[in-house]
């Protein structure tokens, strides 16, 4: 960046930037005194040539402060006898070319910034890779800071790749192909080089998220699957090219927005999977039982299946509706082809299905024989009391299924344990299943168009209920491998929607060899880092902005 300002009879254009860059366009510099002195009284500031000497401090001085994780900035100048200068062609809209005047400057100082960063970062950082998303980081910052930054606050691992801006972008489509997998960290990037870098990676397959704040982000938040922009500190252009906008312009509400999507997409997967094993099952019994019947009576009347139908999308819907726990964080994410049903719901659905259709069928036709009731030896109006007695109990069974098996619906996956952290979600959880539990018991008891039950019918049917509960643990005990090949052999089930991570101990090895790379075996930082830096790419997420205030050392 360069201004041009007036300086008497004569033009000066100073210049800020990058440190190795300016510093290399130097060929003097200004010489300061020690307040005090006799010298320090002049108005001459005097210059002094730069040798290999001073040449070879400035490079020391930028990887001290850069192994520190100092943003590095060097400032100098150029005096000009004329505007616009002498010998220097005027371009297409008539303005002198940077390059004619960014040569044979004078360096004023070297700055080295350090800029405070929010705290939690780090650990959100971990969230993320723990939860499958790796973060990586594109940053304008010298390559040295960069690592350092990332290397603090854990972006940057052990087998990971730290590439220069330039190097990846003359990169071939190949070499990218086997380079970006294990890119961690591009430093001295442009805003072009972070648009190949999402665009390589949404090639591979990947859902990319992208963070930043400054306008030269917008190609890569608009290019990205998701983009997240800063609502304080980010441009109206970041802002524009973005799909959300951080209000707190922290990177953990990121964390916290994929605790949410993950906690939404299982709360549609419970409802989903119970109501379709119980449309199932009603189905199923409806027309075996209306086929079997001489006069097509059906199992279940217009009434019981409006009560069952409350029971389903109401109480159940809020029951199944879990607060957000970190808990999602523990598993890799879904494709974006991944399907809603996975393994472990297949089979709930089927298994729910068949246990319920066969023991609500076996006490509706069997039910003599199973409880020895001998209809020779009883009148006509008896025998219609017990038929009542008998189907109050196959709905009683029905119902208490579908209340125990919303209870083995609070927990998603092949997690056993259905009654962990049951507290925290008390009231949509233990208040609505005793709501129903109480509802269906009144019905019963006052009624009219039921027949009240024995002590004995209640038991076998809150039996018949609880073996839901009893055959979701069973299921969750089956290995979901073997059952996921039979489904895809069936064709009931394609490839597998999770996200295939590599180890990094069995992971390829390009050929960096001919590659300008960092040497990731260097010595590591001294200085402890919390935060990466303000522009950041990440898969899916990146990283959270800088704080406000500024520590310069110059040199």
């Amino acid at each position: 960046m360069g201004v041009v300002v007036k300086n008497g009879d004569k033009w000066r254009v100073y210049f800020k930037g990058a440190s190795e860059i300016v510093s290399n366009k130097c060929f003097s510099h200004i010489v300061v005194h020690q307040p005090g002195s006799s010298s320090s009284s002049s108005t001459d500031i005097p210059v002094k040539d730069i040798g290999p000497i001073e040449r070879e401090n400035l490079s020391r001085n930028i990887i001290f402060y850069a192994n520190q994780t100092l943003r590095t900035i060097a400032i100098a100048y150029r005096d000009l006898e004329q505007w616009p200068p002498s010998g220097s062609s005027l371009d297409d809209s008539q303005e002198v070319p940077f390059d004619d005047l960014f040569d044979e400057l004078t360096l004023i100082a070297i700055t080295a910034i350090e800029d405070p960063l929010r705290e939690g970062v780090k650990q959100a950082v971990a969230d993320c890779q723990r939860a499958g998303v790796s973060v990586r980081m594109c940053t304008g910052d010298n390559v040295l800071t960069a690592r350092s930054i990332a290397y603090q606050c854990g972006i940057f691992t052990p087998g990971g790749v730290i590439m220069e801006g330039p190097t990846f972008r003359n990169l071939t489509d190949a070499e990218r192909t086997e380079i970006v997998p294990r890119l961690q960290v591009l430093a001295r990037s442009s805003p072009e080089d972070k648009k190949i870098l999402v665009e390589k990676l949404k090639s591979l397959g990947e859902i990319v998220g992208v963070t930043g704040d400054g306008t030269n982000d917008g190609p890569a938040l608009k290019t990205a699957n998701v983009g997240f922009s800063m609502g304080f500190a980010g441009t109206e252009v970041a802002k524009d090219a973005s799909d959300i906008i951080l209000m707190d312009d922290n990177f953990a509400s990121i964390v916290s927005a994929i605790v949410w999507g993950r906690t939404v997409n299982d709360a549609v997967r419970k409802f989903l999977r119970f109501q379709i094993s119980v449309n199932i099952i009603a189905v199923i019994i409806t027309f075996v039982t209306a086929v079997a019947s001489s006069s097509e009576s059906l199992i279940l009347t217009a009434v019981q299946l409006l009560w069952i139908n409350i029971i389903m999308n109401t109480f159940t819907a809020l029951a199944l509706a879990n607060p957000t726990s970190r808990e999602v964080l523990d598993r890799k994410p879904d494709r974006k082809t991944a399907p809603l049903f996975n393994t472990a719901m297949r089979m709930q659905i089927i298994g729910q299905s068949m246990y319920q259709t066969f023991i609500i069928l076996l006490f509706h036709f069997a039910g003599d024989i199973i409880f020895g009731y001998d209809r020779s030896t009883h009148t006509e109006l008896q025998i219609q009391q017990w038929h009542s007695e008998l189907s109050t109990l196959v709905v009683n069974a029905f119902v208490f299924s579908q209340v125990f098996n919303s209870i083995s619906l609070t927990r998603n996956g092949s997690k056993k344990n259905v009654f962990a952290g049951i507290h925290k979600d008390f009231y949509t959880i233990i208040i609505i299943t005793l709501i129903e539990v109480a509802a269906q018991i009144a019905i019963a008891f006052v009624g009219g168009a039921v027949h009240h039950l024995s002590g004995k019918s209640w038991s076998v049917s809150l039996a018949l209920g609880f073996g839901s509960l009893l055959l979701g643990f069973i299921i969750r005990l089956i290995p979901e491998e073997p059952v996921e090949k039979i489904f895809r052999k069936l064709a009931l089930m394609q490839e597998s929607g999770i996200f295939r991570t590599v180890s990094r101990t069995n992971a390829y090895q390009p050929d960096l060899q001919s590659l300008s790379t960092l040497d990731t075996t260097s010595t590591q930082p001294r200085t402890r880092h919390d935060d990466p830096s303000r522009e950041n790419l990440a898969l899916p997420v990146g990283s959270a902005p800088q704080g406000r205030k500024h520590e310069s050392r110059h040199s």
